[in-house]
């Protein structure tokens, strides 16, 4: 850090990535609109900002992992703004997922005449919850143990002992996926198939979205592992990590309860 600064706090140097990130997220959503009402160019608008996204993403984060770890500017007083940060983004995470689930228990509970009274809909087939949904339902928990393991032989100085808790933890978190796929390969309904389809696919479908981006937001954290950016007191971005992933298993309870066998009754 420099020697002449008093305080503890990080005062960044401009930088271009946001105004580069807003631009991205704009010619996304038009490109995105334009795609979805069949006008000439959306996707090439679309995909032109993602890739935008993307660029930005990664250079941004390329420059947060400089100023952390090679400068030295995140203090502990910097490091307590990526914390919260972290809390309240997984506290949005947890109010989005709660409305795909009350909206599937809310038509489970007050099946409309439209539907025959009935959930699931006559005509509707349900996957059996005592098959592959039981069986996935532990594997999340499992992991986030294994992710507390990592946490502790990383606070420990263990070096080998959180590599293999880490490869574990992924281990377990792509095996999810995989079972999770086979329960949409062997789905007898489709999401165009009533309420039943719709509040069944985008509910267990964005949970396991956010379980891939956890899985790959451990990946990078095991390659700063590797690396050697992590140490017992500065490791902020593994801590987010875990916390995410814990996140997406206790909230693997939910939909087992509230969509596989509830919603199969």
């Amino acid at each position: 850090m420099i020697e002449s600064q008093r305080h503890s706090y990080h005062l960044v140097y401009p930088s271009p990535w946001p105004i580069s990130g807003s631009l991205g997220a704009l010619a996304t959503t038009i490109g995105g609109v334009m795609y979805m009402h069949s006008f000439q160019g959306g996707a090439t608008l679309l995909s032109l900002g993602l890739i935008f996204l993307l660029y930005t993403m990664s250079v941004w984060w390329r420059d947060v992992l400089r100023e952390s770890t090679l400068e030295g500017h995140h203090t502990k007083a910097v490091q307590l703004g990526p914390r919260y940060g972290s809390i309240l983004f997984i506290v949005s995470e947890v109010m989005f997922l709660f409305a795909f689930f009350w909206a599937s228990s809310h038509s489970s509970l007050a099946p409309t005449v439209e539907i025959g009274g009935i959930w699931p809909p006559k005509g509707i087939g349900v996957l059996d919850p005592w098959e592959i949904p039981l069986l996935n339902t532990p594997i999340l928990p499992s992991s986030g143990a294994a992710v507390t393991w990592d946490h502790h032989a990383i606070l420990a100085g263990k070096e080998k002992r959180a590599v293999y808790a880490l490869v574990a933890t992924v281990s377990l978190a792509l095996v999810s996926t995989g079972f999770q796929g086979m329960e949409y390969y062997q789905a007898p309904s489709a999401i165009s198939d009533s309420i039943y389809g719709s509040t069944f696919f985008l509910a267990t479908g964005f949970h396991g979205f956010h379980v891939i981006i956890s899985t790959l937001f451990l990946i990078v954290c095991g390659i700063r592992q590797y690396l050697g950016h992590l140490t017992k007191k500065h490791h902020v971005g593994f801590e987010a990590a875990a916390w995410y992933w814990h996140f997406v298993d206790v909230v693997r309870l939910f939909p087992f309860v509230s969509i596989y066998w509830w919603g199969g009754i």
